[in-house]
């Protein structure tokens, strides 16, 4: 291995004592691999386990704590009892690879998609009109504690399906942070309390975890750090956020990002980079996973040298399965950076994703046709 490499595969002891071997993790992708009813198929557990090698903690793709939040085709569901038997089978591949397996437990809110809900019933904290998308139905107060009372359903039945943890999708637009935006919550009762519906969120998973699972069980938390929309958040509401999510029974936070070296759009220092904002803020008190638009060996080594204590891959990690096998052992020349269409083995990618991947240019690098 080269040197620089190295500080990539040293371990990382998580605030509940569970040790990662090394600071790579997989993303949560979306893949379109699981069956109709939301168990988890054989493609799907091929793909993750290719993905697993070498990896300290694999986070699953977003899994629908409820039949009311799915928001794409093929998405796993963590919604039902009877999903535990594939959930299982997920966990086991993962681990069996010698990482820790952790599932994202996700609702899509304004985001999910009518044809997969029941009765295309669309919900969300307020009915705010979006361009490109329907105007939601703002739930019922008894319906936003049915939402929470999901989530932590969903975390016992991912302890009882054998994973190591749990990550709470609170990013990308859906449902918790639809709770926390002033864009999509305008709502004048107590959920009109921005931080309400995350904390409530957090405290229904750590409960759950108290009961049914042990002080090893990993929580995590992803958030996006701003929005587009006006009002919407900004660095300045994202820093309210790191404050109030430090002093949860966290293991981590878990920025999304699409460039790990972005600067700040609104509310800080636009010259600064969100991820040296977060860290300041944090100042250490909780272990930060980044990521975004990272392909190479030297990528990762540059998003090291920012301290960001752990990284997560994901579309490098579509394209060459073995990216972290191949760094490890010193072949970071042979790491694959671009899609290529004609291979055969499609890169190890769903079926349905690669359908998906070939229509969309500019989603990953791809060689030139």
């Amino acid at each position: 291995m080269n040197e620089k490499y190295a500080p990539l595969f040293e371990d990382l002891t998580l605030p509940n004592g569970v040790t990662l071997k090394n600071r790579f993790v997989l993303a949560p992708m979306t893949h379109y691999a699981s069956n109709p009813d939301g168990t988890i198929s054989d493609q799907e557990l091929t793909y993750i386990a290719q993905r697993s090698k070498d990896i300290g903690m694999v986070i699953t793709a977003a899994s629908n704590v409820s039949d009311s939040g799915k928001a794409f085709p093929g998405q796993p569901s963590i919604a039902h009892d009877t999903d535990i038997p594939g959930l299982k089978k997920q966990a086991d591949t993962i681990k069996a690879e010698g990482a820790k397996a952790i599932i994202q437990l996700h609702h899509g809110g304004r985001e999910a998609v009518a044809e997969l809900v029941p009765n295309g019933d669309i919900v969300a904290p307020s009915a705010v009109e979006k361009e490109g998308t329907a105007t939601p139905r703002a739930l019922e107060p008894a319906e936003i504690e049915q939402i929470i009372a999901d989530f932590g359903e969903a975390a016992r039945r991912a302890i009882e399906a054998g994973f190591d943890g749990v990550e709470i999708h609170g990013a990308n637009g859906y449902i918790i942070q639809q709770f926390f935006s002033p864009f999509s919550n305008r709502r004048e009762d107590e959920w009109g309390e921005r931080l309400r519906f995350p904390l409530a969120v957090i405290d229904k998973v750590k409960k759950a975890v108290e009961k049914h699972g042990s002080n090893d069980f990993i929580i995590g938390y992803r958030f996006s750090p701003e929005e587009p929309e006006t009002p919407g958040l900004t660095m300045k509401e994202t820093f309210e956020l790191m404050d109030a999510l430090v002093e949860q029974p966290l293991d981590y936070l878990h920025v999304s990002l699409m460039d790990f070296h972005s600067t700040a759009r609104r509310g800080a220092d636009t010259n600064a980079k969100r991820i040296d904002l977060l860290q300041e803020r944090i100042n250490g008190r909780i272990p930060l996973i980044g990521v975004g638009s990272l392909y190479s060996a030297e990528d990762v080594a540059a998003a090291k040298a920012t301290d960001v204590p752990l990284i997560a891959l994901g579309r490098e990690m579509l394209i060459d399965p073995a990216f972290a096998t191949k760094l490890k052992e010193g072949r970071e020349d042979e790491i694959i950076r671009l899609i290529d269409p004609a291979r055969e083995d499609r890169h190890g990618i769903p079926e349905q994703l690669w359908k998906i991947i070939l229509q969309m240019k500019g989603w990953v690098p791809t060689k030139a046709e």
